[in-house]
Formats: structure tokens, sequence, C-alpha cells
């Protein structure tokens, strides 16, 4: 049974092996650990504030992941969204529980708007955000303070 759990430090190299394996391995971008230096510091990056980072779990393995990101204001940022390939898809329902989390998470504690990066490649990611209420935005569109990746090329925006 999968569970969904707030991070903890005895997290982070779940966290980091899931992301990483589908960003490089999956999607083949050439990224590190170091150019994430959120990986690094997930409770200062995204657990202050409205913001919030959680874990998916089955028994003790990191199968999903999902952060916000405070951008103040009432906005947050969207980030760090990735299942692992056995657990994608409906009949698991673990994007949806994640991503269920982050938005009641983010309604009860202030937030009003919550944008996100992907990449071009993420086709069925699109999909789902754009059937859970997520909007295309333009990059102009994004607040100031939005974390933007160097592999960021589609935002997107949802509020309420």
């Amino acid at each position: 049974m999968i569970r969904i759990e707030t991070f903890a430090p005895e997290h982070t190299e779940g966290v980091c092996a899931l992301i990483l394996g589908i960003q490089r391995e999956e999607y083949g971008i050439a990224i590190t650990r170091a150019d994430q230096p959120d990986l690094a510091a997930i409770p200062e990056f995204y657990q202050r504030g409205a913001g919030q980072f959680w874990v998916a779990l089955d028994d003790d393995a990191v199968v999903g992941t999902i952060g916000l990101r405070d951008l103040g204001d009432g906005e947050a940022a969207l980030r760090k969204m990735f299942v692992a390939a056995r657990w994608r898809g409906a009949e698991h329902g673990v994007a949806k529980r994640l991503l269920e989390t982050l938005l009641g998470w983010s309604r009860t504690h202030g937030v009003r708007r919550v944008y996100l990066g992907t990449t071009a490649q993420f086709v069925a990611a699109h999909r789902f955000y754009e059937k859970h209420g997520f909007t295309e935005i333009a990059a102009a569109e994004l607040p100031a303070r939005f974390p933007v990746m160097k592999v960021d090329t589609r935002f997107y925006r949802i509020s309420w």
C-alpha cells in the first residue's frame, strides 16, 4: 500500500535516486545532483512558510515526490513531481494523490496560485497537469520569484 508522507531527512537518498534516475535514464536530460541544489537542502528550500515536500512510499522505498516552494504573496511553485515508472497510471493513483495532497495543503495554507515549469519531453506530465486544472502560460507570466530550472521550457498555473 502506497502512503504519502511529508519529507524527512531519511528520505534524502531515495528522493535523489528516484529523481535523477528519471531525469537522466528515462528522459536523457544531462543533469546532476549538483545542478539541483534544492535536493541537498529540502527542508530549507521547501519546508518553510506555506511550502512543503512529500514522498510517496511503498514500504520504505521512495516511489514518488512532489514539492511546494512558497514564493510569498499567496503564490507557490510546484516542483520535483516524479513517480517511478512502475507506479504510474490511474490504476495506482500515485501522481493524483501527490498532486491532491499538494493542492489541499496549498488551499489551507493561504496559497492562491501554484505555478510549475517542466520540459518539453514530459508530454504525459503536460496532459496530467492540464487534466487537473492547470493552464499553460508563457514564461513572461511567471512571478519574478519563480525558480526556473535550466531545463524548463513549458510553464503552467492553477489558481482559485
